[in-house]
């Protein structure tokens, strides 16, 4: 229940619901619950199945348009009821394409960094390219107490503790020579999940610790410029491991909230000191030795201001913009010197953090899932195809027409693992044909498509990401991520991008944010467009024969297995 009365603190009672066009409003309440109907509480409720004929009442969380704003004119409006929106140019918005394109964009941007660089991800890896990526680091910080005029360059790297820890090099290592040479500018911190602990800690041996939760988001920051992606920081992610990758370029604001973000994290994490050890930030409960509930009510509020905050400075500058009595007019404006273009495009953060009651990503993707209509077309990609059981229940229940991209077993970042993380693949393959069976006994075959992803000595981490778009019924069936092609259009306004894969750790047990892109600038929609076909070009359709593939058979303890790990992995 505590969970529910936050959400509703999110959505006041001020939020303005509406259903379908022509339904009257209703003011949101208790009686909504957090989707809008009380059945939709239950992950994997049979009561989704009927998500079409209930559809009247799920509400679209909408305000009022705004007859001022030039972003009054978008149906995803109602996502700035949770978190900040940020207007921006399209043309400070830039596609990547490639693990080189996003390596070489990392070093060039770490080189010319003057004021800041924050980086969050899961781990950094131990080799040469990972080095390299110190090397500019340590130059960098360098130059900036050479300079004749010194600058307050500052460094903050976020990694997960037991991810970052693990083997005699690892993360730590790699970054104690920064942390050493330069101890005012450097902070690591290293985030452990307040779920491993006591004997539970003990027992549990290396790499298998790292189930129980871990610090996933990916961020990459200099200056006022932003990398939002899937990709860790690690050799593989530099060279032959597809992803994707979204550049920010010159959006302050948006930096400013994700190193706000980072910073909060880090915050509750523990800190990396020069000798190896790590401690806990001054007053601050430890994150597994101390009260657990004390602890996560404490990182709650932490994040909860730095997202609340930013809400309300965006509010407000939106209303000083838009609804001050001094409104000037584009003309004025650049005569008074601010020459920024009108903001054709929207950034909203969603951050999922279920250990500390924190469920933003979950909230929006669900309703999009919920709302995505008749005619639509949906393309969703995740690297690891294990959805949880509500998602399966929306792509099964709802009427939107879906194309879901996924890892064959080859390009798996588990593939030919030694030990038990060698089946892992094989446990996906058999999640896959359930999943495959489910849709066939529906006959939903036309309606729900699944397609597997495949280049020899390439693996698959591409993130579910969201696409909105308008697409014919005769378009050809390509994307990346999750796209939602909204029927009557061919190319995407809205995608999702980030770190979260919809599997059930993704959404109970790490720690993710990724972004919300609207656009209505044409250019931008067919770069993603563009990014969305590369990926599905190289994937087949999967059908029953897939699985009579002598590489596809599963093991008997592997069936028996999957049902009682799959919630880990």
């Amino acid at each position: 229940m505590e969970a529910t009365s936050l959400h509703l603190d999110w959505v006041s009672c001020s939020v303005s619901w509406s259903c379908r066009p022509g339904a009257d409003k209703v003011k949101a309440g208790p009686a909504w619950g957090r989707w809008g109907f009380s059945v939709l509480r239950a992950p994997g409720s049979p009561w989704l199945l009927l998500a079409p004929l209930l559809s009247p009442a799920v509400p679209q969380v909408t305000s009022p348009p705004c007859c001022l704003c030039p972003e009054g004119v978008h149906r995803f409006q109602w996502i700035r009821n949770l978190v900040p929106e940020f207007g921006v140019s399209s043309s400070h918005v830039s596609v990547l394409s490639s693990p080189t394109e996003f390596f070489e964009l990392m070093k060039g941007q770490i080189k010319a960094a003057r004021r800041r660089v924050v980086m969050a991800s899961l781990y950094l890896g131990t080799g040469p390219l990972e080095q390299e990526l110190v090397d500019c680091l340590e130059s960098t910080l360098e130059k900036s107490l050479q300079a004749k005029f010194p600058s307050d360059l500052k460094v903050s790297i976020l990694l997960d503790f037991t991810r970052g820890s693990r083997g005699r090099k690892n993360s730590r290592t790699m970054l104690l020579p920064l942390l050493q040479r330069f101890p005012e500018q450097v902070r690591v911190s290293l985030f452990h999940t307040p779920n491993l602990r006591g004997l539970l800690r003990l027992l549990i041996p290396e790499r298998f610790n790292e189930t129980i939760g871990l610090q996933h988001i990916k961020v990459y920051l200099f200056d006022n410029s932003v990398i939002l992606s899937g990709a860790n920081l690690s050799d593989s992610y530099f060279t032959n491991r597809q992803d994707r990758y979204v550049f920010l370029q010159d959006c302050p604001e948006i930096a400013d909230f994700f190193t706000e973000l980072v910073d909060a994290v880090g915050d509750v994490s523990l800190q990396l000191q020069g000798d190896d050890t790590v401690q806990v930030v001054e007053g601050m409960v430890h994150p597994y030795r101390g009260d657990r509930a004390a602890y996560c009510k404490a990182a709650n509020k932490r994040v909860m201001d730095v997202i609340n905050s930013a809400r309300t400075r965006q509010q407000m500058l939106h209303t000083q913009t838009f609804h001050s009595d001094s409104l000037l007019t584009h003309e004025d404006a650049a005569a008074a010197g601010d020459r920024r273009p009108a903001p054709d495009t929207w950034i909203y953060p969603l951050i999922q953090m279920k250990p500390f009651e924190i469920q933003i990503d979950e909230i929006v993707t669900e309703t999009l899932l919920t709302e995505a209509e008749r005619g639509a077309k949906v393309y969703l990609t995740t690297g690891y195809f294990n959805l949880t059981q509500a998602y399966m229940d929306l792509v099964l229940g709802t009427r939107a027409e879906y194309q879901i991209l996924l890892a064959s077993p080859e390009v798996n970042g588990f593939f030919g693992a030694k030990g038990v993380a060698g089946a892992i693949p094989a446990a996906y393959v058999h999640i896959e044909q359930q999943f495959f069976s489910e849709v066939c006994s529906l006959g939903q075959q036309a309606r729900v498509q699944l397609q597997e992803y495949w280049r020899r000595g390439w693996t698959f981490h591409a993130k579910g990401t969201w696409q909105l778009a308008r697409s014919r019924p005769t378009q050809d069936s390509r994307g990346t991520g999750l796209w939602l092609y909204l029927t009557g259009s061919s190319l995407p306004c809205l995608t999702l991008i980030g770190s979260p894969n919809f599997g059930y750790r993704s959404v109970h047990r790490d720690l993710e944010a990724q972004i919300a892109i609207v656009t209505e600038s044409r250019a931008l929609q067919q770069q993603l467009h563009q990014e969305q076909e590369q990926l599905y070009l190289r994937s087949g359709v999967v059908s029953s024969a897939t699985f009579e593939q002598p590489s596809r058979q599963v093991k008997l303890w592997v069936k028996m297995v999957t049902p009682l790990i799959k919630n880990f992995f």
